[in-house]
């Protein structure tokens, strides 16, 4: 089984930055990817970023030039560098994983992100 924690949501004024993480743990396929999905209310659940396990990314356009994933694969924790935060950034975000041989999905509980104008 694998487990995620996030940390790192709250409120933040538009135009502002914010840093989420996420620290998986449990039994961790070496090649995986790594992300960030979000969902606002009455909307379904979007890709915002993802990261593999050899660093290659993948970013929604409404957020690239804006947000930043990377990772640390030592700790098997993924982070989301988000600036310049837009109130339709509101959502809750959700980490995954992505075991690379089983291609199954594990979610994180999902933190808020509230942007006000």
């Amino acid at each position: 089984q694998v487990q995620l924690v996030e940390s790192g949501g709250g409120l933040v004024q538009a135009g502002g930055p914010l840093r989420l993480s996420c620290a998986a743990s449990g039994t961790i396929f070496s090649i995986n990817v790594m992300g960030w999905y979000r969902q606002a209310p009455g909307k379904q659940r979007d890709l915002v970023a993802s990261i593999a396990s050899d660093g290659s990314t993948n970013y929604a356009d409404s957020v690239k030039g804006r947000f930043t994933i990377s990772r640390d694969n030592a700790k098997n924790t993924v982070f989301l560098q988000m600036n310049s935060l837009k109130p339709e950034d509101t959502a809750v975000y959700y980490c995954y994983i992505m075991n690379g041989l089983t291609r199954r999905n594990y979610w994180g509980q999902g933190t808020q992100v509230t942007v006000s104008s």
